[in-house]
């Protein structure tokens, strides 16, 4: 196996401008630098990432925290966190919390002791442990999908990426409202997350909008999990007068509402009018397929490793909080012909916020 110093002996350099131009940690002529990597190449000479690291003081790895196992929406955020952390030259290590707070406080604490250069999370419904720690220990990190407040007195800036919510909710009630709804049913999410009280706001909003009163009991927490979205849907239908169509919060409730639907014999759109917040790969196989808010999942990782990227370069940069758009796509659950091209939902565009400390 080859070694720094034939590395060096072949490129005609000392041993410490090899280590330079691998590491990057001092400049190099462009010709001497290409004289090295022309050895590299010439001899497989593969780095040895521990020695880097010790150099460099970074192991060129990023800690993710996502539920990525039990929920299908961030496993499509995996996949664009591992795209741009790759094509950056970054591995990954990933845990998963399970939106579990004293869980979510020992995996990042795992994370961080293997070194990693900062971290992405997607953080629990009670994060004031996992910001402690995080604060504390000064760690670079990036919150994808839920947004935090950072408690009272605390001076450690992190940075955000999430969807638009509250607007996109909305567009679903207005729509369902503009079928002639008149009670419009929620299975909302675990109650304490960003996006569950913004997609309830939204909700909220919608039926305004349309001139609907707000009926607390069309609301029903499924906790972001299919088997409680069960129980919520089987309650909406045992009022004494149940919803005539049903908003679901993410995927995960979406097949439990289905699920409860099945078993009550009740289809849609013909009993039941649906129409759902996150698409996933399947939604289009229901028959009818599902109405859908689409949120950029894929992106939403991307733009979470070019944040914590940034931030690694420049430590001292205020935090920021980063929103895209979603789309709003037509299909048939909702009562309508179906229209196959997403339609953008009002949304502000990203944005970048000032510290959150």
């Amino acid at each position: 196996m080859a070694t720094m110093v034939d590395v060096a002996a072949r490129a005609g350099v000392s041993v410490a401008t090899v280590s330079h131009v691998l590491n990057d940690t001092r400049p190099v002529l462009p010709h001497t630098r290409q004289a090295v990597l022309d050895a590299v190449d010439a001899l497989g000479y593969t780095p040895n990432a521990l020695a880097r690291s010790l150099v460099t003081s970074r192991t060129r790895s990023i800690g993710l925290a996502v539920s990525a196992i039990s929920n299908p929406y961030f496993t499509d955020i995996l996949q664009g966190v591992e795209a741009r952390a790759l094509e950056q030259g970054y591995g990954l290590l990933l845990a998963d919390p399970h939106d579990d707070p004293r869980h979510e406080r020992k995996v990042v604490q795992l994370l961080h002791e293997r070194r990693v250069d900062g971290l992405i999370v997607a953080p629990s419904a009670d994060p004031d442990a996992l910001l402690r720690y995080l604060g504390r220990h000064k760690v670079p990190t990036v919150f994808l999908d839920r947004l935090v407040e950072a408690p009272a007195g605390h001076s450690f800036a992190f940075d955000q990426v999430c969807t638009e919510n509250a607007a996109p909710m909305a567009r679903l009630v207005t729509h369902l409202a503009e079928r002639g709804h008149r009670r419009i049913g929620l299975v909302a999410g675990l109650s304490g997350l960003s996006t569950t009280t913004e997609r309830i706001s939204g909700y909220r909003h919608g039926l305004a909008g349309a001139g609907l009163p707000y009926d607390e009991r069309l609301v029903a927490h499924g906790d972001s999990v299919t088997d409680a979205a069960e129980r919520a849907t089987g309650a909406l239908l045992s009022l004494g007068a149940p919803p005539t169509a049903l908003v679901t919060a993410n995927n995960a409730m979406t097949i439990g509402a289905l699920r409860t639907l099945r078993e009550r014999g009740l289809s849609v759109p013909d009993d039941l009018a649906l129409c759902c917040f996150d698409d996933f790969a399947w939604a289009d196989l229901f028959a009818p397929r599902l109405t859908v808010i689409s949120q950029p999942s894929k992106e939403i990782g991307d733009q979470a490793v070019r944040l914590l990227l940034e931030r690694l370069a420049e430590p001292e940069l205020p935090g920021r909080t980063v929103r895209l758009p979603c789309a709003f796509v037509h299909r048939g659950s909702c009562g309508c012909a179906e229209t196959l091209r997403p339609e953008s939902s009002e949304s502000s565009e990203s944005s970048a916020k000032g510290s959150l400390s």
